[in-house]
């Protein structure tokens, strides 16, 4: 998979794309991580990425051109440049093109698996009061939240999306088991582990995660994970 970055603020990405996963899946060639300034394709001597919004209001707006350029680079074939600007705006994208916004629909490990089938991935991250309108209505593909509440930016929740989408490319994690049995894979949160000492402290282990009886265990993995869900998500039972 390749992962195309657009963002104001480059250096945030250094460290958790070169750490843990992300760094094993990348050094296996399994994903490919391009991180661009958005800056690098402003028109002005100032390398103007933002303006105030029309109509008034607080704060600063995304401009789209930055973006749409970004964007073009990236796909750039010689197609894409013989094309006029207009035209090249509305042309069909090859890769699959996500802005991260509180206004987008909510990252969910069912959507994850989905968006990891993909070959590449463009990810802009809003800023500000938000991104001009336009990208959203003629450049993204697909607009994606990871909660309900606001950060400072985009670039923390693309960090967030990276990691839980490449995660589940195939040969990325030592144990494919792993991801399969996690939480939310199959509707409900996880049942609980447990480790070496089988007693720790006076807290034993479970006597059924001891027996080697496969089915026990695997009863008591699935009346736990019911328990935990009621418990603490009732409304994924619900769904």
């Amino acid at each position: 998979m390749k992962i195309d970055i657009l963002t104001l603020f480059p250096k945030m990405f250094l460290g958790p794309m070169n750490e843990s996963i992300l760094k094993k899946a990348k050094t296996k060639g399994l994903v490919e991580i391009n991180i661009h300034n958005l800056r690098d394709f402003a028109k002005d001597k100032h390398r103007t990425c933002d303006d105030k919004p029309f109509g008034g209001g607080p704060g600063m707006v995304m401009k789209p051109e930055p973006i749409f350029e970004a964007v073009d680079y990236i796909e750039s074939s010689a197609e894409a440049k013989t094309m006029t600007d207009e035209r090249r705006s509305f042309k069909r994208r090859r890769a699959k093109i996500i802005l991260l916004s509180p206004q987008g629909r909510r990252l969910t490990q069912s959507l994850a698996e989905r968006l990891s089938k993909y070959k590449h991935l463009i990810l802009i991250c809003g800023h500000y009061e938000g991104v001009d309108e336009r990208v959203r209505l003629y450049l993204a593909q697909d607009e994606i939240s990871i909660g309900d509440y606001i950060l400072t930016g985009g670039e923390l929740a693309t960090m967030v999306l990276i990691d839980c989408v490449v995660r589940l490319i195939p040969g990325v994690l030592g144990n494919e088991r792993s991801a399969i049995t996690e939480s939310f894979r199959d509707g409900l949160l996880d049942y609980p582990q447990y480790s070496r000492p089988a007693v720790f402290r006076g807290m034993k282990v479970p006597s059924e995660l001891l027996s080697g009886d496969h089915d026990a265990i695997r009863r008591w993995r699935a009346k736990e994970a019911l328990k935990r869900t009621q418990k603490r998500r009732p409304d994924l039972l619900k769904k």
